[in-house]
């Protein structure tokens, strides 16, 4: 009976032009092996540092060289966003925990004001190492934020999204002119 409720409550609703869109409030979405796994307000870890190895060679006081060494990943990735029906980041903690490493590739999305993808960052072999539950205070009126770590194996950042980032940069900046 519940499900009836909520099939019916989504055609009441998109025949008055209401839309119901749990993700309406986040800046970010996150996809994982092709499933949109929720909205995010805050992503941080978006990271990578190439080591500097200093080489001075005899009879050359001007200057040393600079020898690009590896690349780091440093920083887990750090989700966080309301709480949604979608249990899935929770499971997928959950097989961790029980000592089954599932690693996954996924993808974080910007949203612009229309709620469209203005770029986008692929994350490569993440697992979950950490979830926070939220705090629970009954007096506030403040949303209820978990967040989830996960450690990966790299960042990169498709050439589709630097092309759109730049034609968008380059729409605006030509609508400027005029």
């Amino acid at each position: 009976m519940t499900t009836g409720m909520n099939v019916g409550f989504s055609v009441a609703a998109n025949l008055l032009g209401v839309r119901f869109d749990p993700y309406s409030s986040y800046n970010f979405l996150v996809e994982i092996e092709g499933l949109l796994v929720g909205g995010f307000s805050q992503v941080s870890g978006l990271q990578a540092e190439t080591t500097v190895e200093t080489y001075r060679e005899g009879g050359l006081n001007e200057y040393e060289h600079k020898l690009a060494g590896p690349t780091t990943y440093s920083s887990n990735l750090v989700l966080k966003h309301g709480l949604i029906d979608l249990d899935l980041l929770w499971q997928w903690h959950e097989e961790i925990r029980r000592g089954n490493i599932i690693r996954r590739n996924g993808t974080i999305y910007l949203l612009d004001n229309r709620r469209l993808p203005a770029m986008w960052w692929d994350f490569l072999e993440a697992y979950p190492v950490k979830w926070i539950g939220p705090d629970l205070q009954a007096g506030s009126s403040a949303v209820a934020l978990e967040t989830i770590e996960l450690v990966h194996h790299g960042i990169v950042k498709p050439t589709e999204s630097t092309a759109l980032s730049a034609a968008r940069g380059a729409v605006g900046g030509a609508a400027q002119l005029f």
